[in-house]
């Protein structure tokens, strides 16, 4: 059996390397990326109240300008 050169063993070095990157960010169950998606989702799911808060408040507002109008005319 012979020895590992240099240039072998620096390489199996970077995979052992890229290994850890590599299950740090797919992870057991999770990881950085599972996180990002997370993240992501609870933006959405932010962005979606945010958008029918708005919503709500533009009928609200539209109510209360034809109220306001037939108010006046009387």
């Amino acid at each position: 059996m012979r020895l590992m050169n240099e240039f072998e063993a620096q390489v199996l070095s970077d995979l052992s390397v890229l290994k850890t990157q590599m299950n740090a960010l797919m992870g057991e169950g999770g990881g950085r990326i599972a996180d990002l998606e997370r993240r992501m989702e609870r933006h959405e799911q932010n962005w979606q109240r945010a958008k029918g808060f708005l919503a709500a408040v533009s009928v609200l507002f539209a109510i209360v300008q034809v109220a306001v109008e037939a108010w006046i005319r009387r």
